[in-house]
């Protein structure tokens, strides 16, 4: 059993080493920006539809 669990670790790794392709510091940074970038239009978005449902909920129940 031991030895299963000390193979697995070797090959993990040996995989994170010598397979897993890592990104460069630069490509690092750029993801980053563009996820960045990417979650705050989408939140304002969400955001902004909220408070036109919101006042459109609002403006319909104080017809009745």
């Amino acid at each position: 059993m031991f030895e299963r669990i000390g193979n697995y670790f070797r090959e993990t790794r040996d995989e994170l080493l010598n397979k897993v392709s890592w990104p460069s510091w630069n490509e690092l940074t750029e993801s980053t920006w563009i996820v960045l970038i990417a979650s705050i239009l989408f939140a304002l978005v969400i955001w902004i539809m909220d408070q036109g449902l919101g006042f459109v909920i609002t403006n319909f129940y104080e017809l009745f």
